[in-house]
């Protein structure tokens, strides 16, 4: 069965949605933690490491998805990865010990990653020079919708059932997504244009890819910015339940505040798309981040009381974050334009692996405290902007 051609609106929504699949698969069922411990005997700290082997294998099977676009097709791809998330999403929804929802988490990370790599190789495929960051940039919009909304439904469905239940709603959402692809989705990578699926030139093409020393500086520049909000999200659990006194069903305290702020990021990203430079825009997102990221601390160290103004400096902050990563994601792909596909594999996979640096090793040492996270926030703040300043922007 072909697909039909959507209107650009509507491929936006299917990108947008592909791409918030691995955002989904964490912030949903955040709120159950403390629920999923309790009846599978497990720790916070064993608990957190279906966050962290879901992110590593997201990690790796992200170098693969790009390059299996650029050899069989996007919408193949696409297509097998949903249903094979769906599968695994059923799966944790029956886990019966920690250690079997570790391993479905783990299934559900080698396949979450599939959308989010391939749509970016979607956007390059059909778009170019500006037209390409304002689609970006509206794909941003949309994806920053999932981290706000899901932990709200997560929380709901907690509320109303149990944590089991969450699972099957992602097994359900991404099942309907499915269809959507099946009918709508069409295939932007024509048959002469798709890359032999060898192993000898693809493992060639990695090591080229992770030999440019300006792709990984853009790729961990980007990784860095988003890392200092996110280490609020995987904190979650802890800094919404325990520092802000908050129920499961009020976790839209961090992630509205951070959501409103991306799309008003993404908006700007696609307003100034083709009148500012990249050096200019990129200046203008570290600025922001920067005031937020000072206001975080100083709100931490001295007012305790307003939640109101404790979440204020996430919608400032995320705004720069959306506002740099059309620019540094676009620039990092165009480094190897004949290997779109791979090279958005490749910077997903540097993205998602410092992201499992945070969530084993950061988040467990930084979550005791609020002042803790304000200053994790900062410290990666001053390193994405060492990773930038070591790069001239074009």
């Amino acid at each position: 069965m072909s697909a039909r051609q959507p209107s650009r609106p509507g491929l936006i929504l299917i990108l947008a949605a592909l791409a918030a699949i691995g955002p989904f698969s964490i912030s949903t069922y955040l709120p159950a933690f403390p629920e999923i411990g309790a009846e599978l005997g497990a720790s916070r700290e064993a608990v957190q490491e279906t966050l962290s082997l879901y992110m590593l294998t997201f990690a790796i099977m992200t170098l693969w998805h790009g390059s299996l676009s650029d050899s069989f097709g996007r919408r193949r791809v696409i297509l097998f990865g949903l249903v094979a998330y769906t599968i695994a999403s059923i799966g944790c929804a029956f886990a019966n010990s920690i250690e079997m929802l570790w391993t479905m988490r783990v299934v559900q990370g080698l396949f979450a990653g599939a959308g989010m790599v391939v749509s970016r190789a979607i956007v390059r495929d059909l778009y170019a020079g500006p037209d390409a960051q304002r689609m970006m940039a509206n794909i941003a919009v949309m994806f920053a919708i999932a981290p706000a909304i899901s932990p709200v439904i997560g929380g709901l469905v907690l509320y109303l059932f149990d944590w089991r239940a969450i699972f099957l709603f992602v097994a359900l959402t991404s099942a309907i997504l499915f269809v959507v692809c099946w009918r709508y989705l069409p295939e932007s990578l024509p048959l002469e244009k798709r890359q032999p699926f060898a192993l000898k030139p693809l493992f060639a093409n990695y090591k080229k890819i992770f030999s440019n020393v300006g792709f990984v500086r853009l790729s961990l520049c980007i990784s860095a910015f988003f890392g200092g909000m996110f280490l609020y999200v995987l904190s979650a659990p802890v800094f919404i339940r325990e520092h802000l006194g908050l129920a499961e069903t009020e976790f839209y305290w961090l992630f509205v505040p951070g959501t409103i702020g991306m799309m008003a990021g993404a908006w700007i990203s696609g307003r100034i798309a083709g009148r500012w430079d990249n050096r200019r825009t990129l200046w203008l997102a570290f600025i922001l981040m920067g005031i937020a990221a000072l206001a975080n601390l100083v709100i931490s160290w001295v007012w305790h009381d307003s939640i109101w103004l404790t979440v204020s400096p996430f919608l400032v902050y995320n705004a720069g974050v959306a506002v740099a990563m059309p620019t540094i994601t676009l620039l990092a792909l165009d480094l190897f334009p004949d290997n779109r596909g791979m090279a958005a594999s490749c910077q997903s996979s540097i993205h998602t692996m410092f992201n499992v640096l945070l969530s084993s090793f950061l988040v467990p040492v930084l979550w005791h405290g609020r002042m803790e996270l304000a200053l994790g926030m900062l410290g990666l703040w001053v390193l994405g902007g060492c990773l930038l300043g070591l790069r001239r922007s074009r």
